[in-house]
């Protein structure tokens, strides 16, 4: 089984808001997760990401691909480096 650290949507219409998840990369993009990391909401100025480091990293050691936008959001706050895609 492949697992992604990708984003859920769980805001309104035109005001996204966003869960930092792992789940299955053959599921849906809403469907089942296996465990919450995290919340984005890009709406606000600045940006609010708020991301549970050690949970995160326990899931890249584990075998977790982060999508390329939550691999942006875990560089921006330095979670991980850009040289360890």
């Amino acid at each position: 089984m492949s697992v992604k650290i990708r984003l859920t949507r769980i805001g309104f219409k035109k005001k996204p808001f966003y869960r930092i998840v792992v789940a299955d990369s053959r599921s849906p993009r809403d469907s089942k997760i296996i465990d919450n990391i995290g919340t984005y909401d890009p709406k606000t100025e600045p940006s609010k990401v708020e991301i549970d480091k050690e949970k995160a990293l326990d899931w890249i050691k584990k075998g977790a691909k982060p999508t390329n936008t939550v691999q942006k959001l875990f560089e921006k706050l330095k979670i991980i480096s850009s040289d360890n895609k």
